[in-house]
């Protein structure tokens, strides 16, 4: 007898339940062993959502840190760490006589932010981190895709205002920057979707806080369709692992490997919290009818069919095999549902990412009506 969808449910969810729960915490700063080598970094940026988690586990690693910034972003954040103030649109002064071991470059996303900050730091440190982004990627239309896949480019002379060209290919040009200058000592990674504590756009921890109020809950698709993201800690414990072992070239920053189908994050993720929750999964048509956006209403789902067919199924195994660890799902949603608790009211009270209570409310209706 052939399983029926029911029992796929049932099965994955049970595993993924069990896989959730019985993951070990990652150890505290104080548990993190020291370095061999002691590095001088530079990090450009350093205060926003990935900044500071970088700046920690270097600081534990036993790194010397210097942080670059406009100083407006959690100004005072790091008292003990060297804080150079400037601008990367120009006011580069504070950089100019010094030189670093590595610097990791999070801010950038304009390829002449990048050109200023790569010519004036080219003999003033061994590599260039530039933190790109998997939006570089033309077609995903590959199921195991990896760094060789097809990235936006343009010709020579064909940009009038870079500003106004898509994020993705923005991004390219960046990494070209990068390279033009450091050649091969250009470290490039281009991760997924970062989520964690800290997270500002909401895209993750719309799934947590959601399925812990509990209730009837609208998924997205039958429960197949992948998903892949990174915890913005294993990103920053990642880079520090690259710089440590100088490590150079491009790899892509997401797991897990292959991706994590929809019901897994749903079912891994309610397996965290105590609330009484009923899943309804409601198709891609019918989402489409009722322009319900991919990755924005519902963060981390896409339909895996045509040229996104490989969006979220890339091949990480030669990440992995440079040092890429990823921590368990319960880790990341127990620590993100934590930090989501202290924030502000205004922020708790508004997501920035997921359908609104009366909006997925609607939809249910309608769906139930159709059914």
């Amino acid at each position: 007898m052939h399983p029926t969808r029911r029992d796929f449910i049932q099965q994955a969810a049970l595993g993924v339940a069990a896989l959730s729960l019985g993951a070990c915490a990652s150890p505290s700063e104080d548990e993190v062993p020291k370095a061999d080598r002691r590095l001088r970094l530079l990090i450009l940026g350093g205060s926003g959502f990935i900044g500071p988690h970088q700046v920690r586990y270097a600081l534990a690693r036993g790194h010397e840190v210097t942080i670059f910034n406009r100083g407006l972003t959690n100004p005072g954040l790091f008292p003990h760490v060297e804080n150079l103030i400037g601008d990367r649109q120009g006011d580069l002064t504070a950089l100019e006589g010094r030189s670093w071991d590595a610097v990791i470059d999070n801010s950038a996303s304009t390829p002449s932010w990048v050109r200023r900050s790569a010519q004036l730091l080219g003999e003033a440190t061994h590599v260039y981190l530039f933190t790109s982004t998997r939006s570089v990627y033309s077609d995903f239309s590959q199921v195991g895709m990896q760094v060789d896949g097809p990235v936006y480019t343009i010709g020579a002379g064909e940009i009038e205002d870079e500003n106004r060209l898509h994020y993705g290919l923005r991004k390219s040009l960046c990494e070209q920057e990068a390279r033009t200058i450091f050649g091969e000592r250009t470290l490039v990674v281009r991760p997924g979707l970062i989520v964690g504590p800290g997270d500002p756009t909401d895209r993750f921890t719309y799934w947590p806080v959601r399925i812990e109020r509990g209730g009837e809950v609208l998924a997205p698709g039958d429960g197949t369709d992948p998903c892949m993201y990174i915890d913005a800690r294993d990103l920053a414990e990642w880079y520090i692992h690259l710089l440590e072992q100088d490590i150079h070239g491009t790899f892509n920053a997401l797991g897990p490997d292959g991706g994590l189908p929809m019901i897994g994050l749903l079912y891994g993720i309610r397996a965290v919290v105590t609330s009484d929750v009923d899943f309804t999964w409601v198709n891609s048509a019918f989402l489409r009818e009722h322009r319900v956006r991919s990755y924005t209403d519902l963060p981390l789902y896409t339909a895996a069919v045509g040229r996104r067919a490989g969006f979220a199924r890339f091949d990480i195994r030669r990440e992995v095999e440079a040092g890429l660890k990823l921590r368990s799902l319960a880790e990341t949603t127990r620590d993100t549902l934590a930090w989501h608790a202290a924030r502000p009211e205004e922020e708790r009270e508004e997501l920035r990412a997921g359908l609104r209570p009366d909006r997925e409310a609607e939809l249910l209706a309608a769906w139930h009506a159709r059914s």
